[in-house]
């Protein structure tokens, strides 16, 4: 679950940083500073699972008032970040051996393998499994005909709801062109010519998940950055967009390792 904590400063005008830290026992806490996507003079404090510390703040909060604010719940990110920390040590490195556990649209499937080698090699989606056919078993080989498996099924979902989310992104006069490219730290991404990208590890979270993204995406055809009015924008698309990244950079670790 991922936990939040604000907490009340009073405000005064300064440009805030990107990138931001304080110490805490034998630890430098980095953290990522965000505007506020809300009218409030509350800083709100996330942790995320990837032991990524993020704090919203309002534009005219000076830094070091962000992190006074920090500092005043810091053996509460100190134990957040720990906590992850140890579910990560818990996340295996996949083997990709029969009934480990894939997932699809949000969903949890049984990978089954099976050697054959008079079939060709194949990956199908039936009754609760991603059942894959190889020659001969080998991780790599089932790795590699999965990432086909799932680059192929990314662009004809993301495809489908591109064409669902431009009816409600009404400032779009033309469908945007989309890649699909794997990539580690963004979910997605918009180009300054308009180039929509996704990850295709996004196929793996639910509809509503890639619904977010390519949102806002989208949202970035109208404001290129993040800015009070992008915010704006976004809730007025996906009222609920904050639950759903939630949701999404919760199931971050299970579905992308």
């Amino acid at each position: 679950m991922l936990l939040g904590f604000e907490v009340n400063v009073a405000i005064k005008p300064k440009p805030s940083k990107t990138k931001l830290s304080f110490n805490y026992a034998d630890e430098q806490i980095h953290f990522e500073r965000l505007p506020r996507t809300e009218s409030s003079s509350k800083i709100l404090i996330k942790v995320l699972p990837d032991c990524r510390v993020q704090i919203s703040a309002p534009e005219s909060a000076s830094d070091e008032q962000v992190i006074a604010a920090a500092k005043q719940r810091s053996r509460w990110i100190y134990q957040q970040i720990r906590e992850f920390r140890s579910r990560l040590e818990h996340v295996r490195p996949r083997q990709y051996i029969s009934g480990e556990s894939h997932f699809y649209l949000g969903k949890q499937y049984v990978l089954k393998v099976i050697e054959s080698p008079s079939d060709k090699p194949a990956v199908k989606l039936l009754r609760g499994k991603i059942e894959v056919t190889v020659r001969e078993k080998s991780a790599e080989k089932i790795s590699a005909l999965l990432v086909d498996w799932y680059n192929t099924r990314a662009k004809e979902v993301f495809a489908r709801r591109l064409e669902a989310m431009l009816e409600q992104a009404l400032w779009v006069s033309e469908k945007p062109p989309l890649r699909v490219l794997s990539m580690q730290t963004q979910w997605g991404s918009c180009s300054p010519a308009g180039r929509l990208t996704l990850n295709p590890h996004l196929v793996k979270a639910p509809r509503d998940c890639i619904d977010y993204v390519i949102l806002h995406e989208l949202c970035h055809l109208a404001e290129h950055n993040h800015s009070e009015r992008f915010y704006r924008l976004m809730g007025q698309v996906m009222p609920s967009w904050e639950k759903v990244k939630e949701r999404l950079d919760y199931m971050a670790n299970f579905i992308i390792y």
